[in-house]
């Protein structure tokens, strides 16, 4: 299996952590070299298109900084992984096109495995064959998803359009 590489957290995993207090007065292109360094100093320098987060439960508590999910997806992050989200983390992470999949079963996955997942499905397959349920993503936050976010879809949706 090709898949995207995994990178593991631990739960309650706060924003605090995502993108850096000492940090905000900077753009999303400078957070993001500090996203979870307090956690995992080699996240930011390592990452790679289309890896993925597995993390434990309540990923994303703390305040409701959108720049924290901003930062995962200035990394390229394809998606993360978890058993529960806190509220305004998920809501900020679709608003800004990061897929989210609710995964109770994601304990199991492990640092640096291949994963492969379908979000419209609700299914994350392990390299060892192994398929975990995950909640299926509705339609409409897929589409924003697959926009870029809440924003490049509307822009999209209500752009003028020209008469042939």
């Amino acid at each position: 299996m090709n898949g995207h590489r995994v990178w593991r957290l631990g739960a309650e995993v706060d924003t605090d952590a995502l993108a850096p207090g000492s940090w905000m007065q900077h753009g999303v292109d400078v957070i993001a070299q500090h996203c979870l360094e307090s956690l995992r100093p080699d996240f930011a320098p390592g990452v790679r298109p289309g890896d993925v987060v597995v993390a434990g439960r309540d990923f994303g508590i703390g305040s409701s900084r959108e720049q924290a999910a901003a930062a995962l997806r200035h990394l390229g992050v394809a998606a993360v992984i978890a058993p529960s989200f806190a509220g305004l983390f998920f809501r900020n992470a679709f608003n800004l096109g990061l897929l989210l999949l609710t995964c109770p079963g994601c304990d199991a996955i492990q640092e640096g495995e291949r994963i492969a997942f379908d979000a419209r499905a609700g299914t994350v397959t392990r390299a060892d064959g192994q398929v975990l349920a995950a909640d299926p993503i509705p339609g409409f936050l897929l589409a924003m998803v697959e926009a870029g976010g809440l924003l490049p879809q509307l822009q999209k949706r209500f752009q003028p359009r020209n008469p042939t």
